[in-house]
């Protein structure tokens, strides 16, 4: 049979057939007499004489716990009650209340590399993410792609009898992954979890969210509930249906609110609750949450809080202007964090409702880096977004003018806000620096509450060194699960991090973690026995100088300057003892640079630097039928995008095509019997239209942008109307970020001229876009 099986592939190759397709005819026989042979059972000639088995399945350890991470994203260690600070969020507070504070826990600094660090217990460089996947490089440490012998959380969890579930954001794929060709086994679906519902990017609008259930985009509008509220009604309906079906059964449950990354969107009613709670300022505001935390126990004793960070105005010094435009930013903020601890609340609440929040193992990470430094200087609003994102325009932000006039509209639909570093640095209160700086506690050093009353019964403040890569261990010790070697065939790697059991039942054990890395984009740190060296990177961007400034120019790597503090004694990092100790120094800089070998962090980078330019295609065809939006890189060349459309009627209307939303978009729609084009900045809008009526039958409309700044409407070849801009970017920006969708306006609608996702009633056979190449991109 083999030999006969073998003259088989040697034709099937001639004619051209895989070797994949070769093989699984070659071992087919094999399998199935190495299947034979497991069955522990008796083959008889009829039912009668034939002894019955099956295989038993690996199930989850008598008892062991449902299993609930929660991970919160951009926020600061002082910014939640739980923690001393200011924003009241009473459902971490009875977790921590009823369970472990750990106050020395450390993430990576940034959200991505955190998320995969955390999901895999490996550090993030060794699992291919060392920066966002976004801006990924072809090394093994930046690619972006976790490697299959790295299994995640669902996975071995999957593998042990659980069921596993992830809300929210995933942000742990690479872009050329995310589309519909996949390949999916990158998704969450493919990496163990059975069910999933969220985003897959960084961010995402919190009223009009860009959903994926398991692998499908899926439209939600017109949608009424902001996001937080759609996350905690499907975990609920997750649980339910699981322990509705198998009682005994646990379940994995991952829950990643979008919250708090900007947006900062949430409704007024959460924004009033902290109205003038903020009127005194961040400066205020450091020293009332530093106190607090002193009385709390949540920081040393000895601690000093370090003076404002450089290029920061004190709040005093501010206009009566700025201080109300600002203290209005963290408002919405301090509401978005409430009600994103209120939704979390109705989960834990419901789980105290069927009787199974006593056997859940809950992890409550609060930020998966420090409070965010991406509004600049003086915020941002988004209401008039200079790029896709809405991060704002520049190091200096908008003037308090600008932000007060769109006061009223922070944080609805109409804006995409992020608060001012002022308010970022008071959220990390008592640290320095902020999200993405690597080198510092500011960037990496969030609170952690353990809640698991089963095993936890002195409730209090643990201090061991901690880190993101420890929650996996922690979570497989505790549940009494096996991490096994063999996951979907690939042989897996040794864990990097190290169980904090040990530290649950003993508030005074040594720590065990004692050697940590950090690195982002040049930035980087080495922690070892309570002493910590670290180099702060500029990147030429929010904090460090303004980016206006031409004279600015990143420093090489050997021009940066190492600093050394011992966080035994110093625990916020404000006194450098580098010329002290140049020996300790020098001990712990060849430390990194060891570390660094070892886990894949070399070559060190620039912020952005190396990172491919995006392919730019000179014909791209969008067909009849698609149902989710399409990424289309845009260049500086001239662009002309084509809609073949069938028209089946005189009172056909609806949206041809649209990009973007509220904050900035275009929209090509027909209503009234009118073709027209909308290009719309958050702030303003222009219509071009055609005056004539449209008429039954097969039509070609055209948008032309060319590179002296016009924009022409066409149809049937016909130019019908054109218009002068100033920068397109803010148009196009979004067709390569969250894409273009065709015959209809999903998500975030373009314009209130039409209602909803106002689909199209008659045909988009194609859409079009052709471009002219250039050398740069973006304009």
């Amino acid at each position: 049979m083999k030999k006969r099986n073998i003259h088989r592939i040697g034709f099937l190759k001639k004619i051209g057939y895989g070797t994949m397709l070769s093989a699984s005819i070659l071992f087919s026989t094999s399998a199935q007499h190495d299947a034979q042979k497991a069955f522990e059972g008796k083959i008889g000639k009829t039912i009668e004489e034939t002894q019955q088995w099956w295989k038993p399945r690996k199930n989850a350890p008598k008892d062991a716990p449902n299993v609930l991470w929660i991970l919160i994203d951009d926020v600061g260690f002082g910014a939640s009650s739980a923690f001393g600070g200011l924003i009241t969020t009473p459902t971490f507070e009875k977790l921590a209340n009823q369970g472990l504070r750990y106050t020395n826990f450390h993430t990576t600094a940034l959200c991505s590399p955190t998320r995969a660090a955390l999901l895999t217990g490996r550090n993030a460089h060794s699992v291919g993410f060392g920066h966002h996947a976004e801006l990924g490089i072809g090394t093994p440490g930046y690619n972006g792609e976790i490697p299959f012998e790295a299994g995640t959380v669902a996975e071995i969890f999957k593998e042990n009898g659980y069921n596993t579930f992830a809300l929210g954001k995933w942000h742990s794929s690479h872009p050329k992954d995310v589309t519909a060709t996949g390949p999916f086994n990158r998704w969450p679906t493919g990496r163990g979890f059975e069910h999933f519902y969220g985003f897959i990017g960084g961010a995402t609008d919190q009223w009009h969210p860009q959903l994926i259930e398991e692998n499908n985009p899926i439209n939600i509008e017109p949608n009424t509930k902001h996001l937080n509220e759609l996350l905690a009604d499907k975990a609920i309906s997750y649980i339910a249906n699981q322990k509705s079906a198998e009682p005994d059964k646990p379940f994995f449950l991952y829950f990643a609110p979008g919250a708090t990354h900007a947006p900062h969107h949430v409704a007024q009613a959460w924004i009033d609750k902290y109205k003038g709670t903020f009127d005194q300022g961040w400066d205020v505001y450091r020293e009332t949450v530093f106190n607090r935390q002193k009385a709390l126990g949540i920081i040393p004793a000895n601690t000093i809080l370090p003076p404002r960070q450089a290029g920061l105005k004190a709040w005093d010094s501010l206009t009566t202007d700025e201080k109300k435009a600002y203290a209005h930013f963290m408002e919405i903020y301090a509401g978005f964090l409430e009600y994103t601890d209120y939704e979390i609340g109705r989960i834990v609440a419901y789980l105290q409702q069927i009787e199974q929040l006593d056997n859940t193992l809950v992890f409550v990470m609060i930020g998966d880096n420090g409070g965010s430094k991406e509004g600049s200087y003086a915020g941002t609003t988004g209401v008039a977004a200079s790029n896709a994102s809405g991060f704002g325009s520049g190091a200096k932000g908008e003037d308090a003018q600008t932000i007060l006039r769109a006061s009223d509209k922070l944080g609805t639909e109409n804006s995409y806000p992020n608060y001012p570093l002022g308010w970022s640095q008071a959220a990390n209160t008592p640290f320095r620096y902020w999200k993405s700086d690597a080198n510092s506690e500011g960037g990496s050093h969030n609170p952690l509450i353990v809640y698991y009353p089963k095993l936890i019964k002195e409730k209090g403040i643990r201090t061991q060194y901690a880190h993101v890569i420890d929650i996996l261990p922690t979570t497989i010790e505790l549940t009494g699960i096996e991490a096994p070697t063999l996951i979907n065939g690939y042989p897996q790697r040794d864990f990097h991090g190290t169980s904090l059991a040990y530290s649950i039942k003993d508030e005074k054990a040594p720590t065990r973690h004692t050697v940590q890395y950090y690195e982002l984009h040049g930035g980087r740190a080495i922690y070892k026995d309570g002493w910590k060296a670290s180099v702060y990177h500029p990147r030429n961007t929010f904090g460090e100088k303004d980016t206006k400034d031409i004279n600015f120019r990143t420093p090489s790597f050997a021009e940066d300057t190492w600093e050394l503090y011992n966080l035994n004694e110093d625990w916020n990092e404000t006194t450098n003892l580098a010329n002290k100790y140049p020996d300790k120094l020098a001990e712990l800089k060849a430390l990194f640079d060891s570390e660094a070998e070892k886990y894949q962090v070399y070559p060190l980078r620039n912020y952005r630097a190396g990172v491919p330019e995006p392919v730019i295609r000179a014909k791209h065809i969008i067909y009849e039928g698609t149902t989710l939006k399409t990424r289309v890189e845009i260049g500086t060349g001239d662009v002309n995008i084509t809609a073949h459309v069938e028209i089946p009627s005189t009172k056909t209307e609806g949206v041809i095509f649209a990009n973007g939303g509220l904050t900035s978009g275009t929209s090509l729609f027909i209503k009234e019997g009118k073709i027209n084009y909308l290009l719309s900045d958050g702030l303003t809008s222009v219509i071009l239209t055609d005056n004539k009526a449209i008429t039954v039958g097969n039509h070609q409309i055209k948008i032309s942008y060319t590179t002296t700044d016009q924009v022409i409407l066409s149809v049937d070849g016909q130019e019908v109307a054109s218009q002068k801009i100033a920068k397109r970017s803010k148009y196009l920006s979004s067709f390569a970020g969250e894409g273009v969708s065709v015959s209809i306006d999903l998500n975030s609608p373009v314009s209130k001229i039409y209602q909803g996702t106002f689909p199209f009633t008659g045909k988009v056979k194609r859409l079009v876009i052709e471009q002219t190449i250039e050398l740069s991109k973006g304009k």
